[in-house]
């Protein structure tokens, strides 16, 4: 395990996750402008929900692979763990 708690096998899946997550938004958001997209409220939902995701997945990453990748603007998807539309509830 890890320092954080968190086997290699665990944040493998995480990681793994992270992945899904960003091809469903891009397939979700492929081809669209920002007027169609923001139109589109379930693309739009759907594509919140999943940076969403990707932001909690990325709290499951043990820091040394973090420190290991600094290459990765980890922090950047850290964000994404929040509601990123006002309207929705915390994740807290």
């Amino acid at each position: 395990m890890s320092s954080s708690g968190t086997s290699q096998r665990e944040w493998l899946f995480y990681l793994d996750d992270m992945i899904k997550f960003a091809e469903k938004v891009l397939t979700y958001t492929a081809e669209l402008n920002q007027e169609s997209f923001v139109g589109d409220s379930l693309r739009y939902d759907a594509t919140l929900r999943n940076l969403e995701l990707i932001g909690e997945s990325e709290t499951r990453i043990p820091d040394e692979v973090r420190k290991a990748n600094s290459e990765i603007p980890w922090r950047a998807y850290r964000g994404n763990a929040e509601p990123i539309d006002p309207r929705l509830p915390r994740n807290r």
